[in-house]
């Protein structure tokens, strides 16, 4: 992968009502070429509208993939990576970090009637998670807009060390460091 290729990293951290979404451009190099910030609703539906605000705050025409870390963020608000690669024109590869039986049995759990069709209506919506190994480590990939093998090389070619893609670390920290910034202004 080139150098100045650039993807944008959306993860989150939420304490309370509401989680805040952090993206970072990073080019295959490493560089950090960019940072922008949402929030959505903790236990929402809201994560798939706050993506897309936070790409198009950013403004960035160079920006050829968008990685998110997972698919359930904020409390099982599910995010409709079919809906975002549509609307955003882009490649959308959700990576996550832990095996799982799937999400049915938690939401189940959590939810009833619509509020609980609704996240399941939209996570049958999205392909398959594919295992794949990167640099020793084990990680779970769902892609959109792009071939499977593609996406294993993207994921691969953003991740210099460890199992998790250098726009997602980036943009965990950013969420965190933001999230943070945001309970004390409050206080």
């Amino acid at each position: 992968m080139k150098s100045g290729v650039r993807a944008l990293g959306v993860a989150e951290s939420y304490r309370g009502d509401d989680s805040t979404l952090a993206g970072a451009v990073v080019r295959a190099s490493r560089v950090v070429d960019g940072l922008a910030y949402e929030t959505c609703t903790v236990g929402g539906t809201d994560a798939t509208d706050a993506i897309v605000q936070l790409f198009h705050a950013l403004n960035r025409e160079d920006v050829r993939y968008l990685l998110l870390a997972g698919i359930a963020l904020s409390w099982y608000n599910v995010v409709d990576l079919r809906r975002l690669h549509e609307e955003l024109g882009h490649p959308v590869i959700s990576v996550t970090f832990e095996e799982s039986p799937g999400l049915d049995a938690a939401l189940e759990a959590e939810f009833e009637g619509e509020d609980l069709e609704t996240r399941r209506e939209t996570l049958h919506a999205q392909p398959p998670r594919e295992r794949l190994v990167v640099n020793d480590q084990t990680v779970f990939v769902r892609a959109v807009g792009i071939e499977d093998s593609e996406a294993r090389d993207v994921v691969r070619g953003f991740t210099p060390e460890g199992g998790r893609p250098e726009p997602l670390r980036v943009a965990r920290f950013a969420a965190r460091a933001g999230d943070e910034l945001r309970r004390n202004t409050k206080q």
